[in-house]
């Protein structure tokens, strides 16, 4: 097939023109398997963010975790996969994005081995700790590989939609799929259901997934340093705030190792040929309202699955297996959207989309602030639906806007930065409501502190209406550049 444009909806939606890209046109069939292996990687990275919530309880009794050492199984994985994105995007972009996924996931699979034999907390958290560096030399490469093996318009849309929703599905399908194993079987399964799913993937990625090109040039050393450390700086700083207090000479400390760590990095990528993050990405305002608006939901989607984990299995009792299959309405109403958000697209616009998701996401977690003591799932239930759905109808569009215009060199890159606000969003959204729901802890009464908590979810999601509105306000573009549709 000849060379085609990049989608003119994306372009729109960024305010760029359209560039030409020359994609492979393999089989449809071929093409089929391939997005098939790629997003059931993409699942298996999403849902090991939340697949051992429900089995924290067991864990913490048969390797004898403290109540501090048992959040690291969370952020371990948390802290290494936010960390280590932008680092793994570019080397995707220099070295080749199929290498690297597949190195990325053997790691992964590898220390998920390591962690369903765990036999003290050290050896489970440094296994979480691995996967989350396997996850995040793996993760870039996907939306990477979607968009360049595209062949049309269509496909890349069909392609955007089905990773949005694995990846906002994938938390909730996480918590279900925890809920089952550890019922079922046993807590260790959560690790051990990787290990054949990865090898699977790794063993048939090439034969339908064919390598990109290497882009050669100097590495950015100092720019991977300083992206890492700030990302790590950040979350390992909000992580530890509410044990050693928001004012303490650690957490301050913390924040300004994470701003030396920033003024580093735009100093490195500001003097670099072959920067690891091209100041260009966020030159344009469009790209970065949308990377605001992923970060602020996501936080506010996963810090609302720690409270109501929490509310289900303390406040109702439900079991594990029950506590996760309550979730269900969330994935279900997101691969609902999956199917109807590239038509949208193609009618409205993203940015629309983005606004509309985004109130409904606010929607549902005022709704959830008003819980009570006498209200029971069925209360619960229609926020979690109208969340999932806000959620699938938001995602996608948010993904068309922020890798729209990049060229295919450099869309590792774009997609290790979007990935990245997901994960530092979901990182910093979880501490700051953690800790706002610790404040307001009451000993026998979950509901005191959670509905504070609620509150605080809420806040991050109107942040990302905020970001969300600012798409729709126009201004003069400078000459050659296509103002927002």
């Amino acid at each position: 097939m000849s060379s085609q444009l990049l989608p003119r909806a994306h372009d729109r939606a960024i305010g760029v023109a359209p560039e030409p890209v020359t994609p492979a046109a393999p089989a449809p069939r071929n093409r089929a398997i391939a997005l098939f292996l790629i997003l059931l990687a993409q699942l298996m990275l999403t849902l090991d963010a939340t697949v051992v919530n429900v089995a924290l309880p067991d864990i913490a009794v048969e390797l004898n975790f403290t109540a501090a050492g048992l959040s690291w199984v969370l952020s371990g994985y948390t802290l290494a996969f936010g960390g280590l994105l932008l680092l793994g995007g570019r080397l995707g972009d220099v070295y080749g994005r199929r290498i690297f996924f597949m190195v990325g996931l053997g790691i992964f699979v590898a220390s998920s081995l390591a962690g369903g034999l765990a036999v003290s907390p050290a050896m489970l958290i440094a296994a979480r700790a691995l996967q989350g560096i396997g996850a995040a030399l793996a993760a870039p490469s996907v939306l990477a590989l979607i968009t360049t093996t595209a062949v049309d318009e269509a496909a890349r849309n069909r392609g955007l939609a089905a990773f949005t929703a694995v990846s906002s599905g994938g938390a909730a399908i996480g918590l279900i799929l925890g809920g089952i194993l550890t019922d079922l079987l046993d807590w260790r399964w959560t690790m051990f259901i990787n290990v054949p799913i990865g090898i699977t993937v790794i063993a048939l990625i090439p034969r339908f997934v064919g390598e990109t090109a290497r882009r050669h040039g100097r590495f950015d050393i100092v720019g991977a340093i300083a992206a890492t450390g700030t990302a790590v700086s950040i979350v390992w700083t909000l992580l530890k705030a509410p044990d050693f207090g928001w004012g303490s000479i650690q957490t301050v400390s913390g924040f300004v190792v994470a701003a030396a760590m920033l003024a580093l990095l735009a100093w490195a990528e500001t003097h670099h040929s072959h920067p690891l993050l091209r100041p260009a990405l966020l030159q344009n305002r469009y790209r970065v309202a949308a990377l605001v608006t992923m970060a602020a939901l996501y936080g506010g989607m996963l810090a609302t699955f720690f409270l109501l984990v929490q509310f289900l299995e303390d406040d109702l009792g439900f079991s594990p297996l029950t506590a996760g299959l309550a979730f269900l309405p969330m994935p279900l109403s997101v691969f609902t959207m999956s199917r109807v958000t590239p038509r949208l697209v193609r009618r409205f616009g993203p940015a629309r989309l983005v606004i509309t998701g985004a109130v409904g996401v606010t929607v549902a977690m005022v709704w959830l602030s008003q819980l009570s003591g006498t209200d029971g799932y069925p209360w619960a239930m229609p926020a979690m639906f109208a969340m999932g759905l806000s959620m699938g109808t938001a995602f996608m569009p948010i993904s068309v806007i922020v890798l729209g215009g990049v060229e295919p060199e450099h869309a590792g890159s774009a997609s290790g930065l979007l990935q990245t606000m997901q994960q530092l969003g979901g990182s910093v959204g979880l501490a700051v409501v953690a800790s706002v729901y610790a404040a307001h802890q009451v000993t026998g009464d979950f509901l005191h502190g959670a509905h504070y908590g609620f509150v605080a979810a809420a806040v991050l999601a109107a942040i990302a209406l905020i970001a969300a509105l600012t798409q729709v306000i126009r201004r003069r573009p400078p000459q050659g550049v296509l103002a927002v549709d």
